[in-house]
């Protein structure tokens, strides 16, 4: 063979070994469909048992069906999970520790941990300040007693660990990798994939319709699009910090931190929660005797029973603070050397 010819042939080689590492491990349209597969294995068990499917006499809140609905979700997860670990491995030719680390299990950063939390609660300035400040419930997080509270029964367990560990377990940690094997654009991975995770949420329309059927079909309706709207919301920010720290951990507890503190109050006056010390009206020796107020604690009270305008005007301050602090620190507080893929494009 010609020199030449041999150049050609080793040059066609080499050219052809870098086409075949461009190519996805799987194509999209497979990692679309295991992703349907994931979101039906996640919600059609609590319709296939009468342990599981809630009745007009049967909530959903009811413990015995968060107890089978928590058995059945965390087997979804565990196949789940199976399902993706064999595509990365197999189809994806990774290593074990690779495969864990595209699933978000490791390395464990802590850093990266505590910034996701932290660029939650800066989103949630307002509601915090509400909640701890206005309402006064700064003391019973001290104390842990919210915290006890809130797991101490079986609609607190399912909101605050068993939902936000089985959806992040399957709606990122086993959708995302595929997405990321199928060389999806990371921007339309971000954007795309939570959809499953807000479509999986709309079942809770036939379920609240079953329990309240004499809710007017509009009504309901409207319930179901703002809970499938924030859903994709939320869902569009946690895969954004899933595809940026590789940390499962990470979107979790962000996940529990949202639904600890809830959709934020958008229009209204602030209003206390809990008694604000004596009415200006009582004798000093009334108002000395319960100047700690209850706990303990000097508090606050207005003549007529209500907060000034002065608090209501803070909690917006902070509500929008909040949000401009939350973008400014997007980008800054989710940098991280265990990152999945480059994001970029919407900076």
């Amino acid at each position: 063979m010609a020199p030449i010819d041999l150049f050609r042939s080793l040059k066609g080689r080499l050219f052809k070994l870098d086409a075949e590492k461009d190519l996805p491990a799987i194509a999209p349209r497979y990692a679309a469909g295991l992703s349907i597969a994931y979101t039906l294995l996640y919600v059609l068990p609590f319709y296939l048992s009468s342990t599981t499917r809630p009745s007009p006499h049967l909530s959903r809140d009811a413990p015995s069906v968060i107890r089978a609905r928590i058995r059945a979700v965390t087997l979804s997860c565990i196949l789940s999970t199976l399902g993706t670990y064999y595509v990365t491995t197999t189809w994806g030719h990774y290593s074990i520790l690779d495969s864990l680390h595209l699933l978000g299990y490791w390395p464990l950063s802590l850093l990266d941990i505590a910034k996701s939390v932290l660029l939650t609660a800066v989103l949630f300035a307002g509601p915090l300040f509400e909640s701890g400040i206005v309402e006064g419930g700064w003391r019973t997080w001290l104390r842990g007693q919210r915290m006890r509270e809130s797991l101490g029964g079986w609609i607190g367990w399912r909101n605050y660990v068993a939902g936000p560990i089985t959806e992040e377990v399957v709606f990122r940690s086993t959708l995302v990798p595929l997405h990321i094997l199928a060389k999806v654009c990371p921007t339309r991975i971000i954007f795309f994939t939570p959809l499953y995770f807000g479509i999986a949420h709309i079942h809770h329309f036939y379920e609240f319709s079953l329990t309240h059927p004499h809710t007017p079909l509009l009504p309901a309706l409207v319930r179901s699009l703002v809970q499938f709207a924030y859903t994709s919301l939320f869902g569009f920010y946690a895969t954004f910090v899933y595809l940026r720290t590789g940390s499962t951990v990470a979107v979790v507890l962000s996940h529990s931190f949202c639904n600890w503190c809830g959709l934020p109050r958008v229009w209204g006056r602030v209003e206390a929660g809990v008694p604000l010390g004596p009415p200006v009206a009582e004798t000093e020796e009334r108002r000395k005797a319960k100047d700690d107020g209850p706990n303990g604690v000097s508090t606050v009270q207005v003549a007529d029973g209500r907060l000034g305008i002065g608090w209501t005007v803070a909690y917006y301050i902070l509500l929008v603070s909040g949000a401009i602090g939350f973008w400014q620190g997007l980008w800054v507080l989710t940098e991280s050397n265990f990152a999945l893929v480059k994001v970029g494009g919407f900076k």
